[in-house]
């Protein structure tokens, strides 16, 4: 195809000469735009080419066919062409004087054919030449070979040319899109297919030439297509061997100790073990030092114990039922994690290794690592990422059927959550569970989602464990040269069912016949390699035997152990945090008063070249209005939280914050971030410039997909204790789908696997007339998940940071920008970390009412985890008749119709700051305050949600506790299925329905 495309070339440059030699005759005409030479091979290296291709057979055959345009293109383009087009072998074709209707002598037609048949051979091959690769151990292909056109090659490749047995030993000139002549220029055609047909037919089948980069392209085709290229040297392939022996050997083993223990083996897929050693290998070299995994379960404890080399006793003490040392769920074998350092022993390099714990929802844990990798680049300075890198291993059903995966794979380019190119393995075992690769999903490959972010498909046999590991070593290579994300795909099968106890015959009865008679692939490449004299057959049984005597002295150690200790599985340990602090004290959370006039001042000013910077006229009037509350010493919610941020930075504490418009804030509060109004993409971000030597501050817009993000940012919270990573939702039911990561990491990860997380959610909440979609962010769902005994009053002399301690994560719903304040800086100042679900507000954003002052949050100022009545009811508590106990902005809806009505001094409204853990003492004293009020609870919520399920039984148990012989009432909407209504009138008469019920006494 390239000798068209030279023409194309030729043609197009002399017809824009001479248009531009037309132009300088005309005054006001500018000449034409030319394009360079590399602009137009680059067009034309793609999907173009082909198009131009069909064009001019079509025009080949009858030149009515296509358009007068093209007609006239390929006229102008065939002269002078007949040199190019003549390699030595065939000469020069002389010009006949009367030419065809092509515009060429006949002769010199049929060689043009000829050459283009070639370049679509050489293009087939490339492009469609994975969909005939043996790939399969199994011994299946995508495509069929048969040739409707009587030659090689078959129709999937070039379905438009038939090869003349007489042109097979003629030479043709190779264009520069193929590498298989090395430094030869011209190969027989003969030597061109079958060279062809052993890069991209054979054990490895390669996608990639959908990528844009030429550069990419010709960089993947000088690794593959060279004659010899994917060999691999004798040391090589006897490491190869020892690593495949440890992979099987470990599985059978297993097996034969714990015959009836799901183990989720490698048996199959036993090449995944010289893959991930070669890929760190080579990366190792290429001056990675820290690896990140995630992974499926199939192969999990054979990965911890051959590659990241956890203890064998530790692995297989974990089989038997041992008591833990720590107060806590645990979790089984093959989704625990592990973080190990130790000395690669092929390049001399000390590596960091980290397999991330996981549920069984597998997904949850890949967009963690990622936020994990960007996290430790971050905290490493390695801004270009060659220093830690993240590799995931999917499994073929779970990569298709689960949409994380295109979410994760869609952010690998998004400048706040790159982490410069991830490894995708896929532990293919052509079945998920029990369902057929054929219906899994609705396209050839599993990998075919790689495709949309442009990253190359290395699919390679499993059985062929040499090919295994040169594909592993060159996409280790890419990812650091190029720094994108790129996909193995090796394709195997599952010796046994989905866990060794579960019979694939029931579903699979044909497949696994046909897997019952493979050979295991160590056992096959030991007798390839004694066949070729590279190791002989004792050294073969020595590798089996000495790997074997260990495998049974450390069973023999495993059985000494008594406990099991999750901390021996940590995958993100913070030792060096935990030294010297006591667990039972808190550092103030107050801040002096200048550091927050400063940090006002910063966020209430113009930019320093306030005269060249061109500001949004709102913004401007946004700015005054905090000038104004600053000379007030009062803060709204916006500059009490830049406040709670700014004093962190100043303290050396980065923040990180993301989420859907955080930048200006979704409800155009927040401006973290000023846009100049003239010149694209030139901002100013106040918080990056507070103190010459403070910490980094990171605002970022996320895409949208919250599951992917939220988890990200939870795996960014693993990596230091001293950072404050937050995502916020644009509205709070948002994070709806990111449920999975709410409640099988956040909620849950220190009572599973004992990792701590100091991870912030805001969620903004509250029925303002937005509709079912935009009002509740689902408190009852959040609630439902915090690990507290409601029937059970805690210890009078509790200490709230011990009640802290005890929970699995903290809940609040502050009403005050002062306490919102507060709780940001708790989450850094607590003694340990625990996971924040803040419920944030929307429209109480703006509220007069809801501001703080500079008292609230100066030194000697904390938290607050319930804001008791400060009006008359406070002031007279004998005369109250009705207490109502409520969380939230339904606090200054209520209020002000109490105030209407002037009901101060029968109505208490206390507010609930802190809903998880619940301040039983603190409440249990307002109730005591008010000995002949009837106790309600007050919410906008309806019935069946909100928080009415959570507060009922704790306030219940303090009425018991004080032997109170009171009840508890509900104050609220009625039930729905719906968050909210939809109608604006609906929503009116709620609210007034709403109030009425908050004003009976």
């Amino acid at each position: 195809m390239n000798q068209l495309v030279a023409v194309v070339l030729n043609s197009s440059r002399r017809i824009l000469f001479d248009k531009v030699l037309k132009c300088r005759t005309h005054k006001n005409v500018d000449p034409p735009k030319i394009q360079s030479s590399s602009e137009i091979d680059s067009f034309l290296s793609g999907s173009s080419a082909q198009y131009i291709e069909d064009m001019y057979n079509i025009w080949l055959n009858d030149p009515t066919k296509v358009h007068a345009s093209w007609d006239s293109f390929f006229r102008n383009s065939t002269d002078g062409a007949v040199g190019y087009f003549s390699p030595p072998t065939l000469g020069t074709v002389p010009r006949q004087q009367e030419a065809g209707s092509s515009g060429l002598a006949p002769s010199e037609e049929t060689v043009v054919s000829k050459h283009m048949a070639v370049q679509a051979i050489i293009r087939g091959y490339q492009v469609r030449g994975h969909l005939l690769a043996k790939l399969d151990p199994l011994g299946t292909t995508v495509a069929s070979r048969d040739s409707k056109n009587g030659g090689d090659p078959p129709d999937i490749i070039s379905p438009y040319y038939k090869i003349d047995p007489a042109d097979m030993d003629r030479k043709f000139k190779l264009p520069k899109t193929t590498s298989i002549g090395g430094k030869e220029k011209y190969l027989p055609l003969r030597d061109i297919i079958s060279r062809l047909e052993t890069a991209y037919c054979e054990n490895i089948g390669l996608e990639y030439m959908f990528i844009n980069s030429v550069e990419q392209c010709d960089w993947i085709r000088d690794k593959f297509e060279p004659p010899g290229s994917t060999e691999i040297p004798v040391e090589k392939k006897k490491l190869t061997l020892a690593r495949l022996a440890r992979a099987q050997l470990f599985e059978t083993f297993c097996a034969k100790k714990y015959p009836s223990e799901k183990r989720f083996g490698l048996d199959g897929l036993e090449s995944l073990i010289p893959c991930l050693k070669t890929i760190m290998d080579r990366s190792s070299e290429l001056g990675v030092e820290m690896f990140v995994i995630g992974m499926a379960h199939r192969g999990r404890l054979n990965i911890l114990v051959n590659v990241c080399r956890k203890s064998l006793v530790h692995t297989f003490a974990f089989f038997e039922p041992l008591q833990p040392f720590e107060h806590c769920s645990g979790d089984v074998k093959y989704h625990l994690g592990v973080f190990t350092a130790r000395m690669n022993r092929v390049t001399n390099k000390n590596v960091k290794i980290v397999l991330i714990a996981n549920p069984s929802h597998l997904g949850c844990s890949f967009p963690a690592v990622l936020g994990k990798v960007r996290g430790e680049q971050f905290f490493k300075g390695d801004v270009e990422g060659k220093k830690v890198m993240a590799i995931i291993i999917h499994g073929d059903a779970a990569l298709t059927g689960q949409g994380v995966n295109f979410e994760i794979m869609n952010i690998s380019e998004v400048p706040c959550y790159t982490t410069h190119g991830v490894l995708h393995i896929v532990a293919n075992n052509q079945i998920g569970f029990t369902t057929d690769k054929k219906v899994q999903g609705s396209s050839p490959y599993c990998t075919d989602i790689a495709r949309s972010i442009n990253a190359p498909i290395m699919h390679v046999n499993a059985d062929c464990p040499e090919k295994v590991v040169y594909v592993s070593k060159v996409a280790a290579e890419w990812r650091q040269k190029f720094g994108r994300d790129v996909v193995i795909d090796l394709v195997g099968y599952r010796r046994y069912g989905h866990q060794e106890i579960d019979d694939p015959n029931f579903t699979q009865p044909v497949l696994y016949k046909r897997i019952s008679k493979m050979v295991p692939v160590f056992d096959q490449y030991a007798r390839k390699l004694v066949n070729e004299k590279i190791v002989s057959e004792n050294e073969v049984n020595n590798i089996r035997n000495e790997y074997l005597k260990i495998l049974e002295d450390e069973f023999q150690k495993s059985k000494q152990e008594k406990h099991l200790s999750l901390k021996d599985w940590l995958d993100s340990p913070w030792d060096a945090f935990f030294e010297g602090k006591d667990e039972n004290k808190m550092k103030p959370t107050g801040v002096k008063e200048e550091t927050l006039q400063h940090i006002c001042q910063v966020v209430s000013s113009l930019p320093p070249d306030s005269a060249k910077f061109v500001l949004h006229k709102g913004l401007v009037k946004v700015l005054k209005n905090r000038k104004d509350m600053l000379a007030k010493r009062t803060v709204d919610w916006a500059m009490g939280e830049a406040c709670g941020f700014g004093s962190l930075l100043k303290e050396g504490i980065p923040v990180r914050m993301t989420g859907e418009d955080v930048e200006r804030g979704t409800f155009s509060h927040r401006h973290h971030v000023y846009h100049h109004q003239d010149i694209e993409n030139e901002t100013y971000c106040p918080l990056h410039n507070l103190y010459p030597d403070q910490a980094n501050y990171t605002v970022c817009n996320s895409t949208l997909a919250e599951y992917a993000i939220m988890g990200f940012e939870h795996g960014y919270s693993f990596v230091s204790p001293n950072a404050l990573v937050i995502w916020e939702a644009q509205f709070g039911d948002f994070a709806n789908t990111g449920q999975p990561i709410i409640d099988q990491m956040i909620s849950s990860s220190e009572d599973k696997w004992a990792r701590q997380s100091g991870f912030v959610l805001q969620l903004p909440h509250g029925l303002e007339g937005g509709g079912p979609e935009h009002s509740s962010c689902r408190p009852e769902r959040l609630l439902d998940m915090v690990s507290e005994d409601p029937d059970v009053m805690p210890p009078e002399d509790i200490k709230p940071i011990q009640h802290i301690k005890n929970i699995n994560w903290l809940v609040t719903y502050c009403s005050t920008p002062a306490n919102h304040f507060h709780a940001l800086r708790r989450q850094i100042l607590l003694p340990f970390r625990k996971p924040l679900v803040m419920l944030a507000p929307k429209a109480i954003l703006r509220y007069p009412e809801a501001r703080s002052s500079f008292d609230e949050m100066k030194e000697g100022t904390e938290f607050k985890w319930i804001i008791p009545d400060d009006g008359p009811a406070g002031s007279d508590p004998a005369g109250v008749q009705k207490v109502m106990f409520c969380s939230g902005k339904v606090f200054y809806d209520i209020k002000k119709v109490v105030k209407e009505k002037h009901m101060e001094s029968k109505i208490a409204l206390i507010r609930i700051e802190q809903l998880a853990p619940f301040p039983f003492s603190l409440v249990k004293k307002e109730i005591q305050k008010y000995p002949k009020a009837k106790i309600c609870w007050l919410q906008e919520e309806h019935k069946n949600q909100g928080f009415w399920d959570h507060m009922e039984p704790r306030l219940r148990t303090i009425l018991k506790a004080l032997k109170d012989p009171r009840d508890v009432s509900y104050v609220g909407r009625a039930v729905s299925a719906s968050p909210a209504t939809g109608f604006r009138f609906k929503h009116g008469t709620e609210i007034r329905q709403l109030q009425e019920d908050a004003l009976k006494i």
